[in-house]
């Protein structure tokens, strides 16, 4: 997918405008802010430590964009400018969309100072609304979404998104130490087309 893709969410009565748009280098310095969180850091198996790890990763996402294989989207907030201008928020990821492929995967988080916002459950509607109507006619017809356990807001932020609970997956360190959840949206009018 060689086009840049944008994607937008209203603002409600009480959460601006977000904007969803691929990474650009100008985020990595926001990315090494981001990452001092401990809560982020314990959830997710990258470790951006400094400028240089967070322009390897932004980079890790531009060739995700480049193969079709990882659409990475920087979840923002604030005036629209240049890219990387605006306050990052967080991420959305949809991994493994190929064509003929039946199922893919969607991931997110969001930054500590924008969390309890809706930013996570309202981007991931987005992403999911956009990947089913970019892929679904070459054949996706479920997301699947994967979080520990113990991971109380993933799953509050499953939900909200419309994505059920599908079952318990057995713990598989070192990316899973703890049993994990799989959960499921299927593409509107198409569940019964697809087995798990």
């Amino acid at each position: 997918m060689t086009d840049t893709v944008l994607l937008t969410v209203d603002a409600s009565a009480t959460e601006p405008a977000l904007l969803l748009r691929p990474w650009a280098s100008g985020d990595a310095p926001a990315l090494v802010g981001v990452w001092r969180d401990p809560a982020l850091r314990r959830w997710t198996s990258t470790t951006v430590q400094d400028e240089a790890d967070a322009t390897r990763w932004v980079r890790e996402q531009e060739r995700g964009w480049a193969s079709g294989e990882r659409f990475g989207f920087a979840v923002v907030e604030g005036p629209a400018g240049p890219e990387g201008t605006e306050a990052v928020v967080g991420n959305v990821v949809l991994k493994g969309a190929v064509a003929g492929a039946p199922s893919a995967e969607v991931g997110y988080w969001t930054a500590a100072h924008a969390r309890g916002r809706g930013v996570a459950s309202r981007s991931l509607e987005a992403v999911t609304r956009w990947a089913f109507d970019a892929f679904g006619d070459s054949g996706l017809r479920r997301l699947d979404l994967l979080h520990q356990v113990d991971n109380v807001g993933s799953c509050r932020v499953a939900g909200k998104a419309g994505y059920d609970l599908d079952r318990i997956l057995p713990a598989s360190p070192p990316a899973f130490p703890l049993d994990g959840h799989l959960h499921t949206r299927f593409r509107p009018g198409s569940r019964a087309e697809v087995t798990a």
